[in-house]
């Protein structure tokens, strides 16, 4: 589905739909079939040209999954393609790519659509969304935008003056040939340890900055055999079994991760051996081996990142970077390395998403206030106090440690789908999680993370915020939010009938008082 392009969101004239989903990742893909399923009106918004979100986007050398392939997929569109255990990343994009052709999903996506801004409208009790392809109105938005799609480039002085080629891990200059250059890598986390080793055999010389060393467990990963694929494609259930005994296997380390750091000791052990198998140098095992509890950061998964540090053309550099130069980067100790080109691999923005500063609630206050206030809380990663009719999928508490997120969003596409439903059952106008229900449920979630080895691990990390709560993981079994999720709970939620809305003629005179002041419809009809 196309638009006409206009010169400016202005201009446009205002479309009408009834559900937006912003995104076509994972998490937005599923939302269409699943709505598309249940015979709702929908528009998916996509501000690149293709689906595919974080597959799409992240094109890096060696670039590929540390979940096993067959957990990677939706339990409904299971792949008999997959070649490798471990798939690597055009691998998945043409998946994600086959199950939108499958489900016509790119019929009902505007491309190139960027969202600017989500407000709440209380005079309409809908959500105006302006987009560089013209308005919308929708009476609920789904936000699938995701938590890694948002570059974090690191605040070094003088890294904007310099005049090499620079660029982050997730938008990679194809164009630039780093053949016999001197290249530096900033960054050892998930992203880079897959680019060094693919890099580093062609590069002239390869520096690796690195802040935090990371726990790297082997990664077993190697190619299917024909009889395996074979068994994919045309033996009943035996994906499906595959499948089971990889979730069931991963779900295991959540003991370890949530409940008791004691039984993380055997990975421990497992990274520990891999280092003295794997490199050399004494001082270079000291430097690669991390002072603090596996599992407090992401754990990391490579079989060829440690011989490639190992290699006479690369260097680990720890000490910390004061400056970038036009030609160079200077550590902390006044040392001065020049380089031709810098790859940026520090990840993204988690819990301080750009994408939250253009949503709106009911009290004009932008998501990005409301976190930087309280941080990052929401209600089963789904609802957030003060936003009527707005969802999100891989929302607060949903990330994952050890297993596929894939499965985290299918549990919310039951929950947000049955809440549409719900709404059109009932003829519900708006619907909103109370606070105090979204209080409880996070103290619920802070209690549960006191025992787990992301706040006791000894490491600071991604995973918590300013505040110092952990408001990305969920502390515990996957298939408990699975039960929590499986319905929508409308007690949780304040709910006006169509009915009872108030017409536009009935709301209090607009005043110049700030927009945090003005009394919302919400607020009236209460």
């Amino acid at each position: 589905m196309s638009l006409p392009v206009t010169d400016t969101v202005a201009d446009a004239e205002i479309r009408q739909v009834d559900t937006l989903i912003i995104g076509s990742g994972f998490a937005g893909l599923g939302a269409a079939i699943r709505l598309s399923q249940a015979g709702k009106d929908f528009l998916v918004l996509e501000r690149a040209s293709e689906v595919g979100g974080t597959w799409r986007d992240n094109t890096y050398p060696g670039a590929a999954c540390d979940v096993p392939s067959n957990l990677y997929s939706y339990s409904f569109a299971l792949n008999p393609g997959w070649t490798r255990s471990f798939s690597p990343q055009p691998e998945i994009q043409e998946y994600i790519r086959s199950v939108a052709d499958r489900y016509d999903v790119r019929r009902r996506t505007v491309f190139e659509c960027d969202v600017q801004t989500a407000r709440w409208n209380a005079a309409t009790h809908r959500w105006d969304v302006a987009t560089t392809r013209g308005k919308y109105s929708a009476k609920v938005v789904i936000s699938a935008v995701g938590a890694l799609c948002e570059p974090s480039l690191p605040d070094i002085e003088g890294i904007s003056g310099f005049e090499g080629e620079i660029f982050h891990s997730a938008r990679w200059n194809h164009d630039a040939d780093l053949a016999g250059k001197r290249v530096a890598v900033i960054g050892t986390g998930a992203s880079a340890i897959q680019i060094v080793p693919a890099i580093a055999g062609t590069v002239g010389h390869l520096d690796v900055y690195q802040r935090t060393a990371p726990w790297i467990l082997p990664r077993f990963d190697r190619e299917y055999t024909a009889p395996e694929r074979f068994a994919f494609r045309f033996i009943p259930g035996f994906q499906r079994l595959s499948r089971a005994l990889q979730y069931t296997a991963r779900e295991t380390q959540v003991v370890g991760l949530a409940k008791a750091q004691a039984f993380m000791k055997p990975l421990e052990l497992a990274a520990r051996i891999q280092v003295r198998r794997q490199i050399r140098d004494k001082e270079l095992r000291r430097k690669v081996t991390p002072n603090y509890g596996i599992g407090c950061k992401r754990m990391l998964i490579s079989n060829n990142y440690y011989p490639a540090l190992d290699r006479p053309n690369v260097d680990l550099v720890t000490d910390g970077i004061a400056r970038v130069t036009p030609r160079g980067i200077v550590t902390k100790d006044g040392t001065e390395r020049e380089v031709d080109a810098i790859v940026v691999a520090t990840g993204f923005h988690v819990t301080d998403s750009p994408t939250f500063a253009g949503i709106f609630g009911k009290e004009g206050r932008s998501l990005a206030e409301v976190f930087d206030e309280t941080g990052m809380r929401g209600y089963k990663g789904s609802s957030v106090a003060g936003f009527p009719n707005l969802f999100f999928l891989v929302g607060p508490n949903t990330g994952l440690g050890h297993t596929s997120m894939v499965y985290m969003i299918e549990s919310q596409l039951e929950y947000v789908v049955d809440a549409i439903r719900t709404i059109d059952r009932n003829r519900i106008g708006t619907v909103e999680v109370r606070e105090d229900v979204q209080d409880e449920y996070n103290r619920d979630l802070q209690r549960a993370m006191r025992s787990s080895v992301w706040n006791n691990g000894g490491c600071a990390s991604w995973y918590l915020d300013k505040h110092g709560n952990n408001t990305t993981l969920w502390p515990g079994f996957t298939f408990e939010f699975r039960r929590i999720t499986r319905r929508f709970d409308l007690e949780a939620y304040r709910s006006v009938a169509e009915s009872d809305l108030p017409a536009e003629s009935d709301l209090p005179v607009a005043t110049d008082r700030p927009a945090q002041e003005r009394t919302s419809r919400e607020a009236a009809v209460r």
